[in-house]
């Protein structure tokens, strides 16, 4: 049972009657959203020889499908390339009625949060009426996008007992947290283990039989909450430790000792140590927003979360802080902010991936400009970027006709070449590892 019920805001879900069991599925799983999880989901099942639904309310996303333009992984685009040649097995669509064909529906939509770190759950309850409306008895449901403990309760499991389904015996839901890291070709899927619950053991058993479809490993919980939580748990570890690494740095910076070194160093223990390593801020749709579904939870119950709720503050300041110590170095250096040329390189959120989302990068930039510095940047993976403000701006193609006075590495690409740095720009290494650049100073 959930804490918070939010069914109240959701789309009400039609009382349409219960259809009898088809005589057969045409498709084994309908993957609904096609993003930086739903898409290679969905190339996973089918590259195991699953029949796949892939279904997303974007027109633009599924064209840029279609023409094989998506952000993939170079395994991922090959699959993608396998699949479009077999329309049969492995259909987009834009069509919602189509769910009603398959097998099993796996929910992977985005689970945001807005300007103030609050859960922007529309997009989840959208899809999840969505799919509640099409559902039809023999199908498993299962929710993977990360969001409060309770949810699956209340947007799934609730609304088809509303619609008079019997969980468990006509339809079965279960949640299974995406683990997913886009562009890291170290961990594919299949080798990725899988936590799943069930709302009983049935739907347990028939989510566990799902996953392993391509999943060589399936970790069964007791339950629904169980596995929310275990989600909400793998990314405030992570960002609980980067505040922590970003704290280190910038007390390995006054005690003028090498950070990266320190780290290092303590990474040569065998147990009890982890290493997380400082940056100019953490983006993506895990680190920067997951953990807030969980404060957001725990303020409604009078909860106390101190160490979350402080490391999750120092992330949020992260992006100004960088900016702070752009205009010392420009200090120091006897220049102004006003009027000073800044180049950004690479403006993604990680390396090697065109994910803009919640890229620290986009807040530096408009903070650089709100303090009176001219900005450009320079990204291949990024040829044109939106900001907040509002403010547009195009990647570079001669960041070197630019004559920065600093140059931020906030992300560096494989195929960044830095060539044109002259040495008359200052430079400040965001990613505190590029030893190669001359002259360099650390955030």
């Amino acid at each position: 049972m959930s804490t918070l019920d939010v069914r109240a805001e959701a789309t009400p879900v039609p009382q349409t009657p219960i259809a009898p069991v088809p005589p057969r599925f045409d498709f084994d799983v309908a993957i609904v959203g096609l993003g930086y999880v739903g898409l290679p989901t969905a190339l996973a099942y089918h590259a195991s020889g699953s029949r796949v639904l892939a279904l997303d309310v974007s027109s633009r996303r599924l064209r840029t499908i279609a023409a094989r333009g998506a952000d993939l992984i170079d395994t991922d685009r090959e699959r993608l390339d396998a699949a479009l040649r077999r329309p049969g097995e492995f259909r987009l669509t834009g069509d919602v009625s189509e769910l009603s064909r398959a097998s099993a529906i796996v929910v992977c939509v985005p689970t945001p949060v807005d300007h103030q770190q609050v859960p922007d759950l529309a997009p989840l309850r959208a899809a999840c009426a969505t799919v509640v409306a099409a559902a039809r008895p023999g199908q498993l449901i299962m929710l993977t996008s990360t969001t409060y403990v309770g949810c699956t309760h209340d947007l799934v499991e609730q609304p088809l007992r509303d619609r008079g389904f019997e969980i468990g015996r006509d339809v079965f839901v279960t949640f299974s947290a995406e683990r997913i890291d886009p562009g890291n070709v170290g961990f594919a899927q299949e080798v990725v283990p899988r936590v799943v619950g069930g709302a009983t053991p049935r739907c347990e058993e028939e989510g566990a039989q799902l996953l392993s479809r391509y999943a060589a490993r399936v970790h069964r919980v007791s339950s629904l909450a169980t596995a929310e939580m275990t989600k909400l748990l793998e990314n405030t570890f992570r960002a609980v430790n980067i505040a922590l690494a970003n704290e280190f740095a910038d007390i390995c910076s006054a005690l003028d000792v090498p950070v990266t070194e320190v780290i290092e160093a303590a990474s040569t223990k065998p147990y009890g140590f982890m290493a997380f390593y400082p940056g100019p801020g953490v983006g993506g749709h895990c680190i920067p927003c997951d953990p807030h579904y969980l404060l957001w939870q725990l303020k409604a119950l009078h909860v106390d979360a101190g160490v979350i709720t402080e490391a999750m503050t120092r992330i949020a300041a992260r992006p100004r802080r960088v900016v702070e110590r752009i205009r010392d170095v420009l200090g120091r250096a006897g220049k102004g902010t006003l009027g000073a040329r800044i180049l950004i390189v690479g403006v993604t959120y990680k390396p090697d991936v065109a994910d803009l989302r919640e890229s620290p990068a986009l807040e530096i930039i408009d903070h650089l400009i709100d303090v009176g510095a001219e900005v450009q940047y320079v990204d291949t993976h990024a040829p044109h970027i939106h900001l907040d403000s509002g403010r547009e701006r195009d990647s570079l193609a001669d960041p070197g006709g630019f004559h920065p006075d600093v140059v931020l590495v906030h992300t560096r690409h494989h195929d960044c070449d830095l060539a044109w740095l002259d040495g008359e720009a200052l430079v400040v290494d965001g990613t505190y590892r590029s030893d190669d650049i001359a002259g360099r100073v650390l955030l």
